[in-house]
């Protein structure tokens, strides 16, 4: 993984993202040791991000100095100064070749048997040893060559393994069947410009989206990522390889009564050339249909092998009825906006579109994760919004048992609140990637879910593959932050929580205030804060956001008066009670964060609790804590 890929920088990523690759290859051939090696999964991608690599001469001694250059050069941190091409990479390492040839004063032929059998002059004499099996791979090979050859052969080989690399991405780059593994389905452009005929567009958009991402073989980028050129005139190639994908879908829409034109371009982001084109001419009533075959036609083209079930997921129709349709997709719009105003106005249309069609299964879906989301962030009694959300997604799951997004807000249902089911939260949520491997949501949600049972270097590895499906989501990128803030890693937590607020508001979850806190930015975050609560009124994790800091400041009648606030928000179900305990537990009282736990905990107040956030340090050695935790169901 290069630089710019731990860094989740994907609109960096290109072909010198696969030479850094080649480079780590390069390097454990020659050395035996990786070129970047920590003690987990998070001090792994430090070092890739930030540590120089060890000079290979601190292994081998006999490495010639053009042999480190080169490899120093496939390893730079900035994408600008490694080679540029793999084919400058095998021009260098033949050159290299070359001069150890000429230094020895003969010529050398490399082969498998060559690098089994050590027939050359310059070789080292090998093991004739009958026992040891033979090589499975050209990786073996290369690991053969180096440690029983001298450099020359090594290099030789290495020169085959870089041409076969730079002949491999040639050939990738020019057969679009092997070529084309990720696409970016951009919102269809509805040129009536009338916003009545606005959910056609969209929701013709989406569910190509959601068709296409139950493919095992494509990537597929995710909803809120590609919404974000809705209306905007764009440049596919651009797109392309800001997004990281090979094929960019682009469509538009003309209704004229009950007719609708549907006109669609597939294009090659490598060099701009149309894939596929095709222009449908339909009745308003065939607006399913079109969806499927367009789906159909991409499979098609692209020569996915699919498998019986992915045949019979594409030829799904969710709904029949035009009006249901256009109330799931007004739901989702507002769902992805999730102010507290528009989360409830969601699920209104979600509702609307199940008294038009009762058995769509998708808005039981969408209705399930609008629950969750306002129980989570205090805008609805958490233990109402799990129960809300899982009562809806088992809905759904009795409608479409294969259905990807109900099985993801069922598992969100089980792992995001307490007490809570993470054996079976983690199955559903697995279950909903298998079903549609391109689901964004599903991998953050099990991210969440891992990073609540203390498994932060799994955690991390899907938060970056939920921001590799959809880069521009902000909460997906300010959700990568949480295992470098729980590992302690404050600065680099800060870094990536700036990168998301770029995409999207702050204070968007109750994690995050304790990453300004733990940077000290006492005053620059309450001057934010002062700001987000003159937009986003009686908002409660704003609120909180404020005590927390107050109380980190020491401010402790400012903390107190900001917990009168919460207390009167929340109620008879003391729904802020989580959060009342964490102003307490900054202030260092711990029996009042104790009291307040137990309350919480007793009435389902307590959201997302996190064993490792810092917060909890002051209580964290008394045997309550533990006690605590095994009670809201998470592993010790």
């Amino acid at each position: 993984m290069s630089p710019e890929q731990a860094q989740g920088r994907t609109n960096e990523i290109d072909g010198r993202s696969d030479i850094f690759s080649f480079g780590c290859i390069l390097y454990e051939a020659v050395t035996g040791h990786k070129a970047f090696e920590g003690k987990d999964a998070i001090d792994t991608l430090n070092k890739i991000i930030r540590a120089p690599v060890a000079p290979i001469s601190d292994f081998r001694s006999d490495a010639p100095n053009h042999l480190q250059r080169i490899v120093r050069r496939c390893l730079a941190k900035d994408a600008d100064e490694r080679y540029q091409t793999i084919k400058d990479v095998a021009l260098e390492l033949k050159e290299l070749r070359h001069e150890l040839i000429g230094s020895a004063g003969t010529d050398i032929t490399v082969s498998p048997s060559s690098a089994t059998a050590g027939s050359t002059s310059s070789a080292a004499p090998v093991s004739s040893d009958a026992t040891q099996p033979a090589p499975s791979s050209s990786a073996e090979y290369i690991v053969i060559g180096i440690k029983q050859h001298k450099l020359a052969a090594a290099v030789a080989l290495l020169v085959l393994v870089a041409g076969g690399v730079a002949l491999g991405l040639y050939v990738h780059a020019r057969n679009t069947e092997v070529a084309i593994d990720s696409i970016a389905v951009l919102p269809f452009a509805n040129t009536n410009s009338d916003p009545n005929t606005e959910f056609l567009s969209d929701g013709i958009t989406e569910s190509i989206i959601s068709s296409l991402s139950q493919l095992s073989q494509l990537k597929v980028m995710a909803r809120s990522t590609v919404f974000q050129y809705k209306d905007k005139e764009v440049d596919p190639r651009k797109v392309g390889h800001d997004l990281g994908v090979r094929a960019v879908l682009m469509g538009r829409l003309i209704q004229q009564g009950d007719n609708l034109t549907i006109r669609t371009e597939l294009v090659n982001v490598s060099d701009g050339t149309e894939l596929w084109g095709q222009q449908y001419n339909r009745k308003l009533a065939d607006i399913f249909a079109v969806q499927e075959e367009i789906a159909q036609e991409i499979s098609d083209k692209l020569r996915l092998k699919l498998s019986r079930p992915e045949k019979q997921q594409l030829a799904k129709r969710p709904t029949g009825s035009v009006n249901a349709f256009q109330y799931y997709v007004q739901g989702r719009l507002y769902r992805q906006r999730s102010t507290q105003e528009d989360l409830i106005t969601a699920a209104q249309y979600y509702e609307k579109a199940l008294k038009e069609d009762p058995n769509y299964a998708l808005a039981y879906a969408g209705l399930a994760e609008t629950y969750s989301v306002r129980g989570l962030r205090g805008y609805m009694a958490p233990i109402e919004g799990q129960r809300k959300a899982e009562e809806s997604a088992r809905k759904a799951l009795a409608l479409d048992e294969n259905l990807a997004e109900a099985h993801a807000a069922l598992g969100e249902s089980q792992v995001a609140f307490a007490p809570s089911n993470f054996p079976m939260g983690d199955r559903e949520l697995r279950r909903a990637i298998e079903l549609s491997p391109s689901l964004a949501i599903a991998h953050s949600y099990l991210g969440i879910s891992l990073v609540r049972q203390g498994r932060l270097d799994e955690s991390l590895a899907e938060h970056l593959k939920a921001h590799e499906l959809d880069p521009l989501s902000s909460t997906i990128a300010r959700n990568m932050a949480i295992p470098y803030y729980f590992k302690r890693d404050y600065a680099r937590a800060l870094e990536l929580l700036r990168q998301a607020n770029e995409l999207g508001p702050p204070f968007a979850t109750t994690f995050e205030i304790g990453i300004y806190i733990q940077n000290r930015l006492f005053n620059e975050t309450l001057a934010e804060l002062e700001k987000a609560k003159r937009e986003r009124k009686n908002d409660a994790i704003v609120i909180y956001s404020i005590g927390m800091v107050y109380a980190a400041q020491g401010k402790r009648a400012e903390a107190l008066q900001v917990i009168k606030e919460l207390e009167a928000m929340s109620g008879e179900n003391l729904d802020e009670a989580h959060w009342i305990a964490k102003i307490y537990a900054t202030l260092n009282e711990k029996e009042m964060s104790f009291t307040w736990l137990e309350r919480g905990l007793a009435t389902g107040a307590i959201g997302v609790f996190y064993k490792d956030e810092p917060v909890w340090d002051p209580i964290r050695n008394d045997p309550r804590f533990a006690d605590l935790l095994r009670r809201i169901g998470i592993p010790q």
